[in-house]
């Protein structure tokens, strides 16, 4: 599974914590109401097609009241600068090859183009274009 942003930690983290205070609302309206002598009625969620239960509607409102206090307009922080902050974190992140390692690769890259210059020297002068004289009458 993929690791989670921190923002998307965030959100989750919110949304527990506004569950956990929905829960305390509910728990003390009904000592409440236990309280003042009424008889606090637990209704049995129906149930609809294919065995889901509905939820009841007192937790709808809930839910509509944690969505309204979660939805409360922020002012977004400058960041001016962010993108080279994380470059420079980026950059901390990089290995990065040893003097010797970048000699060894760059002899080896020099080495690989010097054999194929040479190959296709070969190939084009020597055999490419006798054949091409033979085959348009040019060399006669």
């Amino acid at each position: 599974m993929a690791k989670k942003s921190k923002t998307q930690r965030a959100k989750a983290s919110a949304a527990r914590s506004a569950r956990k205070e929905a829960k305390k609302a509910e728990a003390a309206a009904a000592e409440l109401k236990a309280a003042q002598g009424e008889v606090a009625e637990e209704e049995a969620p129906k149930k609809k097609l294919f065995g889901k239960a509905s939820k009841p509607e007192g937790s709808a409102q809930n839910n509509k009241q944690v969505k309204a206090a979660e939805k409360k307009p922020e002012k977004p922080k400058k960041k001016r600068f962010q993108f080279f902050k994380d470059v420079k974190a980026e950059m901390k992140r990089v290995t990065w090859p040893t003097r010797q390692d970048v000699l060894r690769w760059s002899v080896v890259v020099v080495a690989a183009l010097l054999f194929f210059g040479v190959y296709v020297a070969v190939l084009d002068n020597g055999i490419i274009t006798p054949i091409l004289f033979l085959i348009s009458g040019l060399g006669a």
